[in-house]
């Protein structure tokens, strides 16, 4: 196999580059070299030296859709040569045609980047893609238990274990007890790996969250944004959750409006970089899929196996590589660490 591999190479195919990744060291330039274990200090995510770290980086799309030929290593690899990226998003669909009904072809696939995320010594988010999860908590407390004695070793691992809570779920009654108990059952096997917990109503409703908390250790809260939709309003409301302690991480965030579609709004995409530049917040783009809306990064021309040029990226791609590649090239200043009073 080896020696067919080199032959390939030679001839310019990249069919063994998952293969080569696999058989090697793992890197050491990357991001978890420099900062470690992630961990919640106050209303910040610091690493081992106990100082802010803000992370850039992209979100894959819904494992079992446009985005699945992409779940590979050569596009982690391109992510973090040429977009800078220092973290990646592993989005697991769960819904009746992803792991719902194929779920070992879908831990396979997200396994991939996830994989290909340790060995480029990138930060990894594994993510429980779900907007109904407390109907599916037996089957998250079962994949998050075999992620973390697979991956509960590695610094480079994040556990996200509900998306969006559509709306209708309340913190208090659906939200906050689906989390304990997931989160239980990680800490059961992986006592130390940061986790991010949804947030009621498409997970923007951090203050909501601020005035109960769950007590637990090394623990972050989840914000999402688009920009054509979000604006002045749910920054308040962040704010307000991280002026009484709260920790956030904007895991999913568009150029466009909550819908995926309309046309982008660069202006409010810089106020919220700014924004989260200001409060050393971590963020990831959405997404990594072909599909014909706003906010794919894409387009369907684009190579499987990264190597994109400006025309196989969508507008909404060539802005946000723009602001993955300011955060590595400029990265925000240290920020104030503020704990609830």
């Amino acid at each position: 196999m080896k020696s067919l591999c080199l032959v390939f190479a030679l001839l310019g195919f990249a069919g063994c580059a998952s293969q080569s990744v696999a058989n090697s060291a793992p890197a050491t330039d990357g991001p978890v070299t420099a900062h470690g274990l992630l961990h919640v200090k106050g209303n910040k995510i610091v690493g081992a030296d106990e100082k802010p770290v803000s992370l850039a980086g992209v979100s894959f799309g819904w494992s079992q859709w446009e985005a699945r030929p992409y779940y590979n290593a050569e596009v982690v690899n391109w992510l973090k040569q040429d977009w800078k990226a220092n973290i990646v998003r592993a989005a697991l669909g769960i819904k009746p045609d992803g792991y719902l009904s194929n779920p070992e072809g879908e831990k396979k696939r997200v396994s991939k980047v996830i994989d290909a995320a340790i060995a480029a010594d990138l930060y990894v988010l594994i993510d429980w893609h779900d907007h109904e999860a407390t109907k599916h908590t037996d089957l998250a407390i079962a994949f998050f238990q075999e992620m973390a004695r697979k991956y509960g070793s590695h610094s480079n691992v994040m556990y996200e274990i509900f998306n969006e809570p559509t709306p209708g779920l309340t913190w208090d009654k659906d939200v906050k007890p689906y989390a304990e108990k997931v989160i239980a059952a990680i800490r059961a096997i992986d006592p130390d790996n940061l986790i991010i917990v949804g947030t009621p109503n498409w997970s923007q409703d951090v203050d909501i969250a601020a005035k109960d908390p769950i007590h637990a250790d090394n623990i972050a809260y989840t914000l999402h944004f688009y920009a054509g939709t979000h604006k002045q309003e749910l920054r308040n409301k962040a704010v307000t959750a991280m002026n009484q302690g709260l920790p956030i991480f904007v895991t999913e965030w568009g150029t466009c409006d909550a819908s995926g579609q309309g046309g982008l709004d660069p202006a409010s995409t810089a106020t919220w970089m700014d924004f989260m530049r200001k409060w050393e917040i971590s963020h990831c783009n959405w997404a990594i899929y072909t599909k014909h809306e706003t906010a794919s990064i894409i387009l369907p021309r684009a190579s499987r196996h990264g190597g994109w040029k400006d025309g196989d990226l969508t507008e909404s791609g060539r802005l946000a590589r723009q602001w993955v590649r300011e955060w590595a090239e400029n990265p925000p200043a240290a920020a104030v660490i503020t704990t609830a009073k």
